[in-house]
């Protein structure tokens, strides 16, 4: 049986490998990753940018293994919570994780030196900076006026474990925490993916199980989008459907959620004319997440499978990679993931995925056991 610390290195294994295999392919749609990919299965893929110069590609770089922003702030985030010991809320994200991204140097990746995780971070994730330390707001008020996108989900699953087998737990400190990021659908993704991780580290749990918790959880939007997404995989089949078709599908399904489609990138053109993409609704939702979830039904929980499908559906794939790929680590572990794609991940990262692993399921189990012995003496009042 796969023991807690081998499902907790599972998850932080796992952020990396989606992360890492679909960094390279990244705001590609569909049918250029297939033009100019094929079908992308290696940690080893050239990033399409790569020899496209600094102005294009900032300076950065990606392929054999590389991470990126969603593994960097997971692990962040595993940090606080060994910094604080303790459950997380807005204020924590306000405090310690803001000194993480902000302040302490770590190694970057893509940059291939130390410097700080926020000179990586897209403009929604520099928003922390903004709101906390230069606009000095109310903690719990941070996420307000940004750009609504998957980027509090993409590293949320520490909170999933800190509180597994609970997934409503999950969903509340999710919620509570990614306030000092995001709002509406982009704050809503968040607890339902950390939910997700929390029931997928039950003993025995079933893929059917996990898909219910992410309906149960979710609201409006989003779960409308992730209802629609699981509801055409009943009608889809990899043997009488090619997977062009099946990503066709599932973006037709999930499109009255998330109108944006293939027109991801910013371009002069665009600027001034009005549209609601990213911005807060009742009736939308992040792609990455429905996507995530309906490539684990489809390929029945195939680890591999349904992160391969995830990262060459095109646009942001490597977040659709993570979020397929930290539900199906927890409820695997780590022993699912190929040996020479974590020997990769370590060294190209210089990320101690033991070490990590370690020390952040020696809190999280402190946690547990806390929250444990709290409804013990709860039951003393009834």
């Amino acid at each position: 049986m796969t023991n807690f610390y081998e499902r907790v290195k599972g998850v932080l294994l796992s952020t990396a490998l989606g992360d890492a295999l679909g960094a390279p392919v990244e705001k590609l749609n569909r049918r250029q990753i297939s033009e100019q990919y094929g079908y992308v299965t290696e940690l080893s893929t050239k990033w399409y940018k790569e020899d496209l110069g600094a102005d294009v590609n900032l300076g950065r770089h990606r392929g054999n293994g590389t991470v990126t922003d969603d593994t960097l702030m997971t692990l962040a985030l595993c940090r606080v919570y060994e910094t604080e010991q303790r459950h997380l809320d807005a204020y924590d994200l306000a405090n310690e994780f803001v000194k993480e991204i902000a302040f302490r140097p770590t190694f970057i990746p893509e940059f291939k030196r130390e410097a700080l995780i926020i000179d990586r971070l897209f403009y929604p994730e520099k928003h922390i900076f903004l709101r906390h330390v230069l606009a000095n707001c109310e903690p719990r008020e941070g996420g307000y006026g940004n750009m609504v996108n998957c980027g509090a989900a993409m590293y949320i699953a520490p909170i999933g474990i800190v509180n597994a087998g609970n997934p409503l737990g999950a969903y509340n400190e999710a919620v509570l925490f990614a306030s000092g990021h995001q709002v509406s659908y982009g704050l809503e993704a968040a607890g339902v993916l950390a939910a997700c991780v929390a029931k997928a580290f039950e003993p025995n749990v079933t893929v059917e199980a996990i898909l219910q918790t992410a309906l149960k959880h979710a609201k409006d939007g989003t779960k409308m989008a992730i209802e629609a997404a699981l509801n055409c995989v009943d009608t889809l089949s990899k043997d009488t459907h090619s997977y062009d078709e099946i990503v066709a599908v599932l973006h037709e399904a999930i499109a009255p959620y998330s109108p944006m489609g293939d027109d991801v990138h910013r371009k002069l053109e665009k600027v001034g004319l009005p549209s609601n993409h990213y911005t807060p609704s009742r009736l939308f939702s992040i792609e990455e997440l429905p996507l995530a979830l309906a490539f684990i039904k489809l390929n029945k929980g195939s680890f591999y499978e349904s992160i391969y499908d995830g990262i060459n559906s095109g646009r942001d794939t490597d977040s659709i990679g993570v979020m397929a790929g930290v539900i199906l680590g927890a409820m695997y572990g780590e022993s699912v993931i190929n040996e020479e794609d974590v020997k990769l991940l370590s060294e190209t990262n210089r990320i101690d995925f033991d070490d990590a692993a370690l020390r952040f399921s020696n809190i999280a189990k402190a946690i547990i056991r806390e929250d444990i012995e709290t409804a013990l003496n709860r039951q003393q009042i009834i």
